[in-house]
């Protein structure tokens, strides 16, 4: 299974959007600065998760997700 998520730091006011297989080890990537763009930015909380069955998919909606403006963003993960 591959995901597709958004992550948010409340102290930079910014979202993250990314693609994982891991969802647990991949926030903690980021929130332990492993990761280069988010590194520093932290803390982040896991706000979206989406499961696509493959790998194709979950990279389509990835794509989707970064072509969304904020306000866009905001409605998808506020429901």
């Amino acid at each position: 299974m591959y995901y597709t998520y958004i992550l948010y730091s409340a102290v930079f006011k910014i979202y993250y959007k990314g693609i994982t297989e891991n969802p647990d080890q991949r926030l903690w990537e980021h929130n332990n600065n492993k990761s280069r763009f988010t590194s520093g930015k932290g803390p982040w909380e896991l706000v979206y998760l989406k499961g696509f069955p493959s790998k194709r998919e979950a990279l389509i909606g990835e794509r989707r997700l970064k072509s969304l403006n904020r306000r866009s963003i905001e409605l998808l993960v506020n429901g």
